[in-house]
């Protein structure tokens, strides 16, 4: 168990709705040093990451006059590539009990050296190889460092800390479009300029976690306990709470419309110039950085599933409103605010709620088992959603999309795992 774990003391009990409250006259724990170390990297990571994110669409599409299936099978490299390899990365980060930061490090790594080669790319496949590759690093970190969180953190305070470093990875999110429209506005050759900042920025971020993340061991496990093999982490699913979690973010996210979609739909309906477009995922950011703390807080009280399906039903209000004739200059700023409660909702309070169904020893597999699903699940949404713009148009797509997550959504209240709310 990590040092973190050891001075918290005895888990608190759960409540039969699911959330996780202290024993009475107990201190709120703080957030982990940890969490906030991880947070400022993520941090610095986003701002590099989500410059090229912000200027990737355009760049593809209106630079390189690629088809929306074209990029739709890019958009889902982008995001579903890493799935290939989170559970290697999870299964590699447990076994020996502290190499979570190793394998970390690996993955920012990669990614960081991934940004320069854009430069070079201009055709489907190099850049497809390229977005592979840093996708790559993101599946190798992302459910180490996500171990790292929950092993640093009390039970009853998980969703807060989860809460607390996605708002610091959103804070990364929303300067880095402010800087990418700032080199484009500033540069004549824009793109490669935001690509060569990107990896000075990246490089930033992996200095900073090797020199101020601690490593930390966990605790060998018991002899009657889960042991970090390949075979135990697999075995997992047959817990049924952390098999009913996976199943429903990989059905929830079969029906999830990549950002860079939303972005391209939000564009299409108000006419938003070129120069602008680098813009709109700050919406997004800013509503995710604002709400993130709260929401995983109030998973901690009133039951973490309930606002993890609660978010999805802001993003299905955010399709609708694309699909309405609304024209009001308020379109985009109530889009973008739901965009950003659906992440906040979601993305660390599902890591919460995994965790209290995955033993320490297998932390890191279990949490890419979840990852693994849901990547693969947004990974086909992207391919599926490009193909039905193609053939359909944009606004047949998006109605599919909707109708998809609404039954998702239902499916996955009825199927929701035994404790929870």
């Amino acid at each position: 168990m990590y040092v973190a774990d050891s001075r918290a003391g005895a888990p608190a009990p759960a409540s039969a709705d699911g959330a996780v409250r202290p024993p009475a006259g107990r201190r709120r724990a703080a957030v982990a040093p940890t969490v906030l170390a991880l947070g400022t990297v993520s941090l610095i990571t986003d701002v590099s990451s989500e410059m090229v994110t912000a200027v990737l669409p355009l760049y593809l599409v209106a630079g390189l006059g690629l088809s929306p299936l074209g990029f739709g099978l890019l958009d889902g490299v982008y995001n579903g590539f890493s799935a290939l390899v989170r559970l290697l990365g999870g299964h590699v980060a447990d076994r020996g009990g502290g190499r979570h930061k190793t394998v970390a490090c690996l993955g920012y790594g990669i990614s960081a050296l991934c940004k320069p080669l854009l430069l070079l790319a201009h055709s489907l496949t190099p850049i497809g190889l390229v977005l592979a590759a840093d996708r790559t690093g993101k599946g190798l970190r992302t459910a180490p460092r996500d171990a790292l969180i929950s092993l640093s953190s009390t039970p009853e305070s998980r969703g807060r800390a989860f809460g607390v470093h996605r708002a610091m990875d959103t804070a990364g999110a929303l300067l880095g479009p402010l800087v990418a429209f700032w080199i484009l506005r500033l540069t004549v050759d824009g793109y490669d300029a935001v690509f060569t900042v990107s990896f000075c920025v990246a490089a930033v971020g992996v200095l900073v976690l090797v020199l101020f993340v601690p490593g930390g061991r966990a605790a060998p496990p018991a002899d009657d306990g889960p042991r970090p093999t390949l075979r135990g982490a697999l075995g997992l699913l047959r817990e049924r709470d952390l098999r009913r979690i996976a199943l429903c973010a990989l059905l929830l996210g079969l029906a999830t419309v990549s950002d860079s979609f939303v972005y391209l739909l939000l564009q299409r309906r108000l006419g938003v110039p070129d120069r602008w477009f680098a813009l709109l995922p700050l919406g997004t950011a800013a509503a995710f950085l604002l709400l993130a703390v709260p929401a995983g807080r109030l998973a901690d009280r009133v039951g973490r599933w309930r606002i993890f399906l609660a978010g999805h039903g802001a993003l299905l209000a955010a399709y609708a409103l694309l699909l309405t004739s609304w024209h009001d200059s308020a379109l985009p700023y109530a889009v973008l605010v739901l965009h950003g409660a659906f992440y906040a909702a979601t993305d660390g309070v599902l890591m919460a709620a995994a965790s209290d169904s995955v033993p320490e020893a297998l932390r890191s597999s279990g949490l890419a088992l979840v990852q693994t699903g849901q990547a693969l699940a947004r990974f086909a949404c992207s391919l599926a959603f490009g193909a039905l713009w193609t053939v359909w148009g944009d606004r047949a797509a998006l109605t599919a999309s909707a109708l998809a997550l609404a039954g998702c959504a239902a499916f996955s209240f009825t199927l929701r795992p035994k404790g929870t709310a």
